[in-house]
C-alpha cells in the first residue's frame, strides 16, 4: 500500500485554501474591496488577492520604498497593500488605463485613508511615466501585458540603484511554455520581457510561481 498521502478533490484548489487559510487574512476593507470589484468590475480575477497583496505589503516593509510606481492599478487593491508596507513619508505613483474605474479606486484609497500618499495617474502608462521627475525604488508592472517590454525599457532607466522591479503573470497560465499558444500578442509580450529580463547584464532576477508567476528583478548597485 502506498505511503503518499492523497488530496481528494482538486490538488491546486486545496493547495490554494490551504495557504490562504495560513496567511495573515485581510481586514474589513480589503475584503470589501476584493468583494465589489467582483460584484460591480469586468475580469475581477485580475484583482491582487489577499496572499499577493500579504506578500507586496511585506516587500515593502522589508525593502522600506520612498519612491514606488505601479503600473496598473485595477481596482486598487495592490496599492493599498503597498502603501500600507511603505513609511509614512513614502509616496506611490499607480497609473490606470480605464478611466471607468477611477472613481472606484479613489472611493476605496480615501477609505484607507491613503489619499496623500497614493497619486493615481489615468491614461496611458508609456506617456505618464514620461512625465513623472522621480527615480524609484519599486516598481511593480500588472498592465497590458504586450506592453511589459516597453514598460522594462521605461523604467530601469528610472530605477535607483538596489531598486527592485516586481512583474506579474509572468508565467502566462503556462503559455511561455507552450509553443502551440506562443502566437497571440500578449504571450509575445511576456515572452519578450522575461528575454530581456535574462539578457540584461544590470539585474538579477528570480520567477516566483505564485499565482501567475511573479517577477522580482533587482537593480545591481
Amino acid at each position: 500500500m502506498s505511503s503518499h498521502t492523497h488530496i481528494t478533490g482538486n490538488p491546486n484548489k486545496d493547495l490554494e485554501l490551504y495557504i490562504e487559510t495560513h496567511t495573515s487574512p485581510e481586514d474589513e476593507l480589503l475584503y470589501e474591496l476584493r468583494r465589489q470589484t467582483h460584484l460591480k468590475v469586468l475580469r475581477p480575477r485580475m484583482v491582487s488577492g489577499q496572499v499577493q497583496g500579504q506578500l507586496l505589503t511585506m516587500l515593502c516593509r522589508m525593502i522600506q520604498p520612498k519612491t514606488v510606481l505601479e503600473i496598473g492599478t485595477f481596482t486598487g487593491y495592490s496599492a493599498i497593500c503597498m502603501a500600507r508596507g511603505m513609511g509614512s513619508a513614502a509616496h506611490l505613483h499607480t497609473i490606470e488605463r480605464d478611466d471607468e474605474l477611477e472613481t472606484f479606486i479613489r472611493q476605496y484609497i480615501c477609505k484607507a485613508g491613503l489619499q496623500n500618499r497614493i497619486h493615481l495617474h489615468i491614461g496611458d502608462a508609456l506617456n505618464i511615466i514620461k512625465t513623472l521627475n522621480a527615480s524609484f525604488d519599486l516598481v511593480f508592472i500588472d498592465g497590458d501585458k504586450r506592453e511589459y517590454p516597453e514598460y522594462y525599457k521605461m523604467v530601469i532607466e528610472k530605477m535607483n540603484p538596489g531598486g527592485y522591479i516586481l512583474a506579474d503573470n509572468i508565467l502566462w497560465n503556462g503559455k511561455v511554455i507552450d509553443p502551440e499558444a506562443q502566437n497571440d500578442s500578449y504571450t509575445k509580450g511576456i515572452l519578450a520581457f522575461n528575454k530581456m529580463v535574462k539578457e540584461d547584464p544590470r539585474v538579477e532576477q528570480v520567477i516566483l510561481p505564485m499565482r501567475d508567476g511573479l517577477m522580482m528583478i533587482r537593480v545591481k548597485d
